[in-house]
């Protein structure tokens, strides 16, 4: 762990960041490093048990809730979801990816439950974000980590039927709008709001009692600032403890809406290694951890969005490690990265769980220097 400290409080020292938490699990062995500052003044030290926007480690907590409800049959996996989301029922698709949004077909066929859980509904973010379907998409799937400017989800969800899909149902992976599109239906198909369903099925069985949508003001001191990069080198505040999260947004966000503790996420990354069940309570059957933590992206799917996977695949809300391009790549190994600065894995093969937050928001989708570094620390380790 030296050389992670080390790793962590360069970051530090260069004020690339103002402080991180880095947790690492092998089994019962955790060991967890803090460094610096919850923020860029140096009032209170990151701790253990610092709360920070997780942003996209947001979305293998809702594929969960959405195999959950599958598992209950609440839902099936090959439905069409126009059931729970008829605004979906009928979506158009531009006739070529880069056709004008008003030259449109009809989709080919329905989009089902499988097509959310694996993003390949249809709407959301290839390697080309300046194709008209996509600019047109900017509209309604806005930026995650600003969530207070988003409406409801019913008027949300109102807006994006109206943007044609860039690609036929199943056809190809799209980042992220499929996972927000998974915390609708959670909702609708559980007749309970987001937040509620994963607070009474997952947070509280998991004892993950630091996540939710919102910080309430006792727990606020333990909240780390958001920064983004600014010219020169600087920081630039993006959120305090006191801003977007003091209180439950309207729209909640299956995508990236939850803030967390490292200590919580290890308790999800503990259920999935340990095939869906943890402290006594069986969230999932292992089938459906396997299902979750498995690829379900072909090749040419695969190489169609390396901007996001970097060759890797993808299984139900997170990545799947499928080729060892890089020293931390190990095959099976899930999870994912957040746009606030924040990485979480698992990795099966030899029951590690990697997770590091910190509160300096991504400049791109390609992972940060830092995140690179605590991943070589943490296969080197």
């Amino acid at each position: 762990m030296s050389a992670l400290r080390d790793t962590l409080h360069r970051y530090v020292d260069d004020g690339g960041v103002p402080g991180a938490v880095g947790l690492v699990a092998r089994g019962d062995d955790v060991d967890v490093v803090t460094v610096g500052s919850a923020d860029v003044d140096g009032t209170a030290p990151m701790t253990r048990d610092s709360l920070f926007r997780i942003a996209s480690l947001t979305k293998p907590v809702t594929a969960a809730a959405v195999l959950m409800l599958v598992e209950e049959g609440r839902l099936a996996l090959d439905a069409p979801v126009e059931e729970w989301l008829p605004e979906l029922a009928r979506p158009n698709v531009v006739r070529t990816p880069d056709a004008p949004v008003d030259d449109v077909v009809p989709a080919n066929r329905p989009v089902t439950v499988e097509d959310l859980l694996s993003s390949r509904t249809g709407w959301g973010f290839p390697a080309d974000f300046s194709l008209p379907a996509v600019q047109s998409l900017f509209t309604v799937q806005k930026d995650g980590r600003t969530l207070r400017d988003w409406p409801d989800p019913d008027t949300w969800l109102g807006r994006l039927a109206q943007v044609p899909m860039l690609y036929q149902p199943g056809q190809a992976w799209l980042y992220d709008t499929s996972s927000d599109l998974q915390g609708i239906l959670v909702a609708r198909a559980s007749g309970r709001t987001l937040p509620e369903f994963l607070a009474e099925r997952v947070f509280e069985p998991l004892g993950m009692n630091d996540t939710a949508f919102e910080v309430p003001e006792p727990k606020r001191h333990r909240f780390a600032s958001a920064y983004a990069p600014a010219p020169g080198g600087t920081l630039e505040l993006t959120d305090a403890p006191d801003g977007q999260w003091s209180s439950l947004p309207r729209f909640h966000s299956g995508g990236g809406g939850l803030v967390s503790t490292a200590d919580d996420w290890l308790a999800f990354a503990r259920m999935l290694l340990n095939g869906g069940e943890s402290n006594g309570h069986r969230l999932l059957t292992p089938t459906s951890v396997s299902r979750m933590t498995t690829n379900h992206l072909t090749a040419g799917q695969r190489a169609d969005v390396t901007l996001f996977l970097e060759g890797q695949g993808w299984g139900y809300g997170g990545q799947v490690d499928v080729t060892p391009a890089d020293p931390w790549n190990v095959p099976g190994r899930y999870g994912w990265v957040g746009g606030t600065g924040t990485t979480a894995h698992v990795v099966p093969a030899t029951g590690t769980v990697a997770i590091l937050l910190t509160q300096v928001a991504m400049e791109n989708p390609t992972p940060t220097p830092l995140m690179r570094d605590f991943w070589r620390s943490v296969a080197g380790g």
